[in-house]
């Protein structure tokens, strides 16, 4: 019978060092963009700019202008609060889900946010079939650095698979992103009913 030795080879085998365990993956919370809710930092004939509630402590930032729109998040300095824009070239509005990528910490590093692009149809207003969709990516700001911008760009229209594309760039880039020194990232497929993006940067003034 070899039944007496099973009991050595477990013991042994316990004894050895446990070989150590990969990272937690990152995971995606959602939170939902009410702007009927939000606090009015200021407004102008042409738009304004809100402060709303995103995920936990970190805020998102809301403005629009010209019927384009712009969004930051997180912890952001205030010179960009006042004085950043960032959209798109062609007549804009945002949807309101954002989903949050956390660390292993838990805490946000990036939002993915998908934008409509108002292309217009046959009878001159935007359609469903004229309508761009773009899934994009940005970086959140923290209490350690207080940038947030555009990190990558997916056109969700030409991409089935936009949104893990979508993940993938956060999880890869936007830890990292050096806002305002770096320019957003295609990724896939891209599609003719995206719009470029424009970007406007106060003056001078460079995130720490």
């Amino acid at each position: 019978m070899k039944t007496n030795w099973i009991l050595p080879i477990v013991i042994f085998a316990m004894s050895l060092p446990m070989e150590p365990t990969s990272a937690a993956a990152n995971e995606s919370v959602y939170t939902d963009l009410d702007l009927d809710n939000c606090q009015t930092l200021s407004e102008d004939p042409m738009g304004g700019s809100l402060k709303c509630k995103g995920y936990r402590d970190y805020p998102v930032y809301f403005k629009e202008g010209d019927l384009r729109q712009s969004v930051f998040y997180g912890h952001v300095d205030q010179e960009l609060i006042d004085g950043a824009f960032e959209s798109f070239s062609a007549f804009n509005h945002i949807n309101t889900k954002v989903e949050w990528r956390l660390d292993d910490q838990g805490k946000p590093f990036a939002a993915i946010l998908r934008w409509f692009i108002d292309n217009p149809g046959p009878d001159g207003s935007s359609t469903r079939a004229s309508r761009g969709e773009i899934l994009v990516v940005s970086r959140v700001g923290t209490v350690d650095y207080g940038g947030s911008c555009m990190v990558a760009l997916v056109d969700a229209k030409a991409n089935p698979d936009a949104n893990e594309k979508a993940r993938q760039m956060a999880d890869d880039t936007a830890a990292d992103f050096a806002c305002g020194m770096q320019e957003p990232e295609w990724v896939g497929k891209r599609g003719e009913l995206v719009s470029e993006r424009t970007f406007s940067w106060p003056a001078g003034y460079v995130v720490e």
